[in-house]
């Protein structure tokens, strides 16, 4: 990373986004290499300073805090480092609008730069241009302490505590814990610069105004616990200023919120400030039991618990039902179950009416049957009813299933036998009147003159045909319900269906982005009886998408159904799109991102193709095949990019499951360009040595390019003495060598 004006000018040129990535990618280095850590600090304070975008400040005061506090740096490295962040710090800090993010990281950068500096100036007390910047970072962040919002503040406090670990004496801990012991016994009586006496009294200062928030017995909670946070490490390291520090504490009343109304924020409040007090003082006590102050200690700790109990019981205890809902569950909580195991017999229906509930209750017990469902989670009951059926006894559940039919098979014949009773009796068409309807009920006697006896053949010539009267089972049967279907659905567009198929594809690569890759120990036990997603990593995604690229449509393909590629350099046809083209595009897109780290996959998707295309040809479906087409297109998409370093050609070349001529000829480009000669010669004499089956066919892809390519033709020549005498002589006295046959092989 380039340093001072150059990197400021380089970082201008670039958009915010563009130089966050950069300065993360910096992080990086530094957090895997501490070596880097001065120059790159150097190298990004003119980028992140008060004029920079408010995003870049908020990342350079993280980066800087995050420098100054970390461990692995030596002392020498780290007051280099602090005198050079001084000036940035200065100006973050000054700002009056700056932002709050920006103020609370640069004062934890201030906290952890302040006894460095110090001890820089100890040891250095020519250098009173770094004191000067440190003491006016001081001041700035004291007078903004009372005001400032909450994350401002607790930084702040952090603060005034590695101020007065700094200024005052320490009794030794301090480097026990951490290897620095950064106090005021460093500085000699007769300092130029520093003063102790004064240092000390600034210290004590600081501390009154800490423990200033016990003394009014603030009901800020974040204010509170940090600063409790922050004396516990001055009580163990500091022993002059413990009896200050347990006296305020001893005086606090963290319980005082309880006495005004008790929201559920006053609750978490007062809860969250006593547990916190309590914690202090009971380690305090462990840590010390000798302490001349630890009776009034466990009593102050005595106390707390009791005060919370008699604060905090009634919100502990049950509450009791209403009137009117103890009334509506009557005496139903104190009905007793009857234990033990009872053979299960449904017993039948009573009179009716009968609810559902009552169809399908198998208890008698009074308490079961009064207990009120709906009070129950839905998620609960259906947990419930899982896990009981999942244990019952398959011959309960039969005699339960039985019981429940024999009650709807009663109830379907009691219905049944109410519509018959209620059913007109049927009129006997011999001795009915002419005329009259066997279900006319309003039929009343015609008391007129008769008729005579050729009207009464006249009627019964006009009379419509008699139909036979069904039986009632017959009847029955005709009204019932047949078979229910749900209609079939419509027909999909096929552009409709290529455009689901692609939302589809699409969905399957979205969690690429956030799988991890496969640890080493799992590749490294993989064997020929592996799963081919054993786990959920990208591997075993990535085998999932190439298994439905090339399986999830086989046999449902056209092999008619074609489309020209676009790209007239590899005059491909290719299906038309589908869920396994729409797929197979994807896939090939996402090798070719990074072809160099992804050609295990490209060898996977390639084998998986090859698979399915033998499978095709057995079972004789007219379907297409994919692995010739697949292979060319990757190839030529290789080609594309491809260097003389790049040996993981070979590789693909060598694992593929088939080759064949116009695969193996696609190498002859790389011929054209000097730069990559050695690498096309070098893959087939690999092929030639190593996969006998295409020997020949590579040595045939050498002669070629041995005549084609002047260029080639000193390291071509080389191959074909060893592997082909004579060949170059019969060529070079024209003769001709015999074409091998345009065959496939595969290995």
């Amino acid at each position: 990373m380039a340093t001072g004006d150059s990197a400021a000018s380089a970082a201008k040129a670039l958009s915010v986004d563009e130089q966050l990535e950069q300065l993360n990618t910096a992080r990086k280095v530094v957090l895997e290499n501490p070596a880097y850590y001065d120059r790159i600090v150097r190298g990004v304070l003119p980028i992140i300073g008060p004029t920079a975008p408010l995003k870049l400040r908020r990342w350079g005061a993280e980066f800087l805090a995050e420098s100054l506090s970390t461990p692995v740096l030596k002392m020498g490295e780290k007051e280099s480092l602090v005198v050079s962040v001084l000036d940035t710090l200065r100006a973050l800090l000054d700002n009056p609008s700056e932002d709050a993010l920006v103020l609370k990281a640069s004062i934890v950068a201030a906290a952890s730069a302040y006894p460095v500096a110090l001890r820089w100036m100890v040891h250095n007390s020519y250098h009173t241009e770094s004191w000067e910047q440190m003491s006016a970072i001081k001041s700035r962040i004291l007078n903004i302490w009372d005001g400032a919002p909450a994350p401002v503040r607790l930084s702040c406090i952090k603060f005034a505590q590695r101020v007065v670990l700094a200024q005052t004496s320490s009794n030794g801990t301090e480097q026990k814990y951490n290897g620095l012991d950064i106090s005021l016994n460093m500085i000699p009586p007769n300092h130029p610069v520093l003063d102790p006496r004064q240092l000390e009294a600034e210290a004590t200062g600081l501390l009154d105004r800490m423990l200033g928030v016990l003394h009014d017995n603030s009901g800020d909670a974040l204010v509170v616990d940090a600063t409790l946070n922050c004396l516990s490490i001055l009580i163990r390291t500091r022993p002059n200023t413990s009896g200050r520090i347990i006296n305020s504490v001893l005086n606090f009343n963290p319980l005082k919120l309880a006495n005004s109304p008790m929201t559920p924020k006053t609750k978490v409040i007062v809860k969250s400030m006593e547990k916190t007090t309590r914690m202090f003082m009971t380690h305090l006590l462990k840590r010390d039991p000798n302490n001349p102050m630890s009776g009034r200690i466990q009593q102050y700790i005595e106390k707390l618990v009791r005060s919370r109990a008699e604060i905090f019981d009634e919100a502990g205890r049950k509450r009791a039902l209403a009137d009117q809902t103890a009334a509506a569950y009557g005496d139903a909580k104190r009905v007793r179950v009857d234990g033990g195991t009872q053979p299960l017999a449904v017993p039948p229906l009573g009179p009716g009416p009968h609810s559902l509930a009552d169809i399908f209750t198998l208890t008698s017990n009074p308490g079961l049957q009064s207990f009120d469902v709906t009070q129950v989670p839905a998620d609960l009951a259906a947990k419930i009813t899982v896990r009981t059926l999942a244990t019952l006894d398959q011959q309960i559940l039969d005699l339960a299933v039985g019981g429940i039919r024999d009650r709807l098979t009663s109830l379907y014949a009691a219905a049944a036998a109410a519509a018959a009773a209620q059913q007109p009796a049927v009129i006997n068409a011999a001795t009915a009147p002419l005329g009259v309807d066997e279900e006319d009920d309003d039929y009343e006697p015609d008391f007129s003159a008769a008729e005579d006896t050729e009207q009464i053949l006249n009627k019964l010539d006009n009379a419509p045909p008699e139909e036979p009267i069904e039986p009632a089972a017959e009847t029955g049967t005709a009204l019932a319900l047949g078979p229910f279907k749900l209609p079939s659905p419509p027909p999909i567009d096929p552009e409709e269906a290529a455009k689901f198929s692609q939302v589809a594809a699409a969905r399957v690569f979205g969690p690429l982005a956030t799988l991890e890759e496969g640890s080493a120990l799992r590749k490294h036990k993989a064997g020929i009886n592996r799963l081919a997603a054993s786990s959920y990593d990208r591997d075993s995604w990535l085998t999932l998408i190439t298994r439905l690229a090339t399986r999830s449509t086989a046999g449902l393909e056209d092999a008619t159904s074609s489309i020209k590629s676009e790209d007239s350099a590899t005059a491909i046809d290719r299906p038309r799109m589908s869920l396994g083209n729409a797929i197979r595009e994807m896939l090939y897109n996402y090798i070719l991102e990074d072809w160099r780290r992804r050609i295990e996959v490209a060898v996977a998707w390639l084998c998986e193709e090859w698979y399915n295309d033998q499978m095709t040809k057995k079972s004789g479906i007219d379907a297409p095949l994919h692995y010739e087409k697949c292979a060319l297109r990757l190839v030529d998409g290789f080609l594309n990019y491809i260097t003389g370093q790049d040996k993981v050609l070979t590789r693909f070349l060598a694992e593929i499951p088939e080759l064949n001529r116009a695969l193996l000829g696609r190498l002859k480009v790389l011929c054209a360009d000097p730069a990559t000669v050695q690498l096309a010669l070098t893959s087939l004499l690999y092929l030639v040595m190593m996969r006998p089956p295409v020997r020949e066919m590579a040595l045939d892809t050498v002669a070629a390019i041995w005549t084609e390519y002047e260029d080639a033709r000193p390291l071509a020549a080389k191959y074909l003495v060893k592997w082909r005498p004579g060949w170059i002589e019969s060529q070079t006295r024209g003769g001709d060598t015999a074409p091998a046959s345009n065959m496939t092989v595969t290995t």
